[in-house]
């Protein structure tokens, strides 16, 4: 007779069994379904459980790089080789194709040349590793003789006159500075973009880069941030990653429920519509509150834009939410549109 499994207690909350394993298929499931944020929720709920599991672990890291997560999906990826979890070849390889994706090359040489000089590397995988070693190094080199460049052209102008970002007033070049800063230590600028933010001017795509900025260098002084009118105190290292703020992703779940099998490219739209909008107000949550009115009224102005007719009443009901409450959501996305889309 089968034994039956031990229900697990975790910070006194009791799992009942098997609830890992239902976790890990569902959010393997949402993974190849490539509901990334979905399945990272999934299996972050199913490694609570098993901190171990070869397929929980590995399912994770790829939900994490196919979601943009790069920087996660990394760290998993090196806890699981220092452990010894998973395929050992594998996961390197894993590892290695997070770390291109970040540019990190000279981790990936110093990686496989360890790997080549404990002569660890099967007969069957030599060039493959080879390869990639000699195509890291290449763009090391050239990484680091571009920086050498602009580092010796732009270090005195940029340290004497700072980042002049109140006088830069065309966004790609505004974008251009927020992209060399993505390759420099941001600390030394860290009270001009401070500035920069609270300031009622100033572009609020621009805003949003420089929070991602100050949030992947972990910067975790409070900062004040205005947007279309409203005004907050923010900790860079506590906000949530863009792709991933909560109500952005339950919107995105109302819309996948109406569209996606219905009309598929009227759902893609939104989706970009969606994306687009919470980039913009980011970090910020405007009203109302309910995200049933913003996945109406995101529906709503997609049929719209697709030369629809579109009757509010019905994706009122569609989605259980009232009429006024769809009418206050079009009404800021407006608002946010018209105040930012012109400029991008």
């Amino acid at each position: 007779m089968k034994k039956r499994e031990q229900a697990k207690r975790i910070d006194n909350v009791i799992f009942f069994p098997g609830l890992e394993k239902r976790l890990t298929n569902k959010g393997l499931e949402s993974l190849e379904k490539k509901k990334f944020n979905e399945a990272i929720n999934l299996l972050e709920e199913a490694k609570e459980l098993d901190s171990e599991n070869d397929d929980i672990l590995i399912g994770l890291v790829l939900a994490y790089f196919e979601a943009g997560s790069f920087k996660k999906a990394k760290q998993l990826a090196n806890e699981m080789l220092l452990k010894g979890i998973g395929e050992y070849f594998q996961m390197v390889d894993l590892y290695l194709t997070v770390l291109i994706q970040l540019h990190e090359y000279q981790e990936i040489v110093a990686t496989i040349e360890a790997l080549f000089e404990e002569k660890e590397i099967p007969e069957d995988k030599h060039d493959h590793f080879l390869t990639i070693l000699q195509f890291s190094r290449r763009m090391a080199e050239n990484r680091q003789s571009q920086l050498d460049i602009n580092d010796n052209a732009h270090e005195e102008e940029t340290t004497a006159q700072g980042l002049n970002l109140f006088s830069i007033k065309n966004l790609n070049e505004q974008m251009q500075v927020a992209s060399n800063l993505a390759e420099k230590n941001i600390r030394p600028y860290a009270a001009e973009i401070a500035d920069y933010l609270k300031a009622e001017e100033g572009h609020p795509f621009l805003k949003t880069i420089l929070l991602t900025l100050l949030k992947e260098q972990e910067i975790d002084r409070e900062l004040v941030v205005r947007k279309f009118a409203m005004e907050g105190k923010v900790i860079p290292t506590q906000l949530p990653e863009v792709r991933v703020q909560p109500r952005m992703i339950a919107i995105k779940n109302l819309l996948e429920n109406q569209l996606e099998n219905n009309n598929p490219v009227l759902f893609e739209n939104t989706i970009g519509m969606v994306d687009r909008i919470f980039f913009l107000c980011y970090p910020f949550e405007f009203e109302p509150e309910s995200p049933a009115a913003w996945a109406g009224a995101f529906h709503l102005l997609a049929e719209e834009y697709h030369g629809l007719d579109p009757e509010i009443g019905k994706i009122a009901r569609d989605y259980s939410i009232s009429e006024k409450e769809i009418g206050q959501a079009i009404v800021k996305i407006e608002e946010i549109e018209k105040n930012s889309s012109p400029n991008i």
